[in-house]
């Protein structure tokens, strides 16, 4: 009988979040009522930012805040390749062109350098992009001063794609607080380091953009008289202003998620006392393990490592279903989105993004969760290094 697998990401749900949905299921809310508002709070108060809109998906919240900041047919929008498809698809969905930015090889992030080389040569034939989704991968943030002091040289928007990174620091200050940047959007899938079961929110300091986000992903619907056309007939009265989406949370996620940001910084401090370990005690393996960022902290949503291939006698694969095979669940994140079908019909080819393509060939992401124990992180050390040593 096989044991039971070690997953490589795991939601917490204690009894306080179990209280807390069982609260909101007795009361006489369960789409829209006080605790989305009181999780909004929640995460304005942990990020520094002005106004937090939560949403039914992290994808929601990347699409109406693209649309937010006009991005449309005729535009661009650039991102990371090494993401999950959300983080480009966004793009998509108003009508612009996609294209990418390769990693910098050590924080697996957007590559501030190779983002300016192509800026130089997207001015010189005046295809300039129009929004850029730095993606904080694993929860490292990427080198945000350096890409809005692009953003001002060369007049892009700026989304920070924190799906992966909240309760990461860059510069000691809190990821969210859009310092850096024009929108920031966090998951809070159940992978995730906070979770809602699904869910997303997009943080902003610009009450243009929060109001249009905030229209955005309710149908493009308005109560308020202001900003309707002509006079109210009544207290029942609302008007379409905009084409908008059914992208709101409800009630029940929103409860989740006030209890589980109570919880963010032990949820971080385990994270950080789980891959100190694992720096600990697999820097012997051939293996590259995660590089900080100077004058960042991790959210640490993940843990991967690179393969030195060249020092051990198996394949990335046969690695990775050796893993798998003996109960210990990796995943791989991610797949670089130019090579998916969808993209390569679009343009996009093999060969573009050498440095991700790389990534792709070596990463494993081991199992990274806050109740995982002390004794389930020994046995995937000792899994992997029966693996790598038997063959090295």
């Amino acid at each position: 009988m096989r044991k039971n697998v070690i997953p490589y990401g795991k939601q917490d749900i204690n009894q306080q979040d179990i209280d807390s949905v069982l609260e909101v299921l007795k009361s006489d809310f369960l789409t829209q009522g006080p605790k989305v508002p009181e999780f909004e709070k929640a995460i304005r108060t942990h990020t520094g930012a002005k106004y937090a809109l939560a949403m039914n998906s992290a994808t929601s919240a990347l699409h109406v805040a693209c649309l937010a900041l006009g991005l449309g047919e005729g535009d661009s929008l650039w991102t990371s390749p090494i993401t999950f498809v959300a983080s480009a698809n966004c793009g998509l969905y108003c009508g612009a062109e996609v294209d990418f930015v390769d990693i910098d090889p050590r924080t697996y992030n957007m590559c501030p350098i190779k983002l300016e080389q192509k800026l130089i040569a997207a001015k010189a034939n005046g295809t300039l992009p129009k929004v850029v989704v730095p993606v904080h991968l694993c929860g490292q943030p990427c080198d945000m001063k350096a890409i809005s002091a692009l953003a001002k040289e060369y007049g892009f928007k700026v989304i920070e794609d924190a799906s992966h990174a909240i309760g990461g620091r860059y510069h000691d200050e809190p990821i969210g607080n859009c310092v850096h940047s024009d929108i920031t959007v966090f998951s809070f899938h159940p992978v995730k380091i906070v979770t809602t079961a699904e869910g997303g929110a997009a943080v902003t300091n610009n009450k243009i953009l929060a109001d249009k986000m905030s229209l955005l992903r309710s149908h493009g619907v308005t109560r308020d008289s202001e900003q309707m056309v002509g006079e109210s007939h009544g207290g029942w009265y609302y008007q379409q202003i905009d084409l908008g989406f059914n992208y709101r949370m409800t009630e029940l996620q929103a409860a989740l998620g006030v209890t589980q940001m109570q919880r963010l910084s032990g949820f971080i401090k385990a994270r950080h006392h789980l891959a100190n370990r694992y720096y600990e005690k697999l820097s012997n393996l051939p293996l590259l393990l995660p590089y900080q960022l100077e004058n960042t902290y991790s959210g640490l949503h993940l843990y991967v490592i690179r393969l030195k291939l060249e020092e051990i006698d198996l394949s990335h694969r046969e690695v990775f279903d050796a893993l798998r095979n003996n109960g210990i669940g990796v995943n791989l994140h991610y797949i670089p989105v130019h090579t998916q079908p969808y993209y390569q019909a679009l343009g996009h080819r093999e060969g573009d993004f050498p440095d991700s393509e790389q990534y792709y060939k070596e990463a494993i992401s081991l199992p990274m969760f806050h109740a995982m124990t002390d004794q389930q992180q020994d046995e995937v050390i000792r899994v992997l290094t029966d693996i790598l040593v038997k063959v090295s």
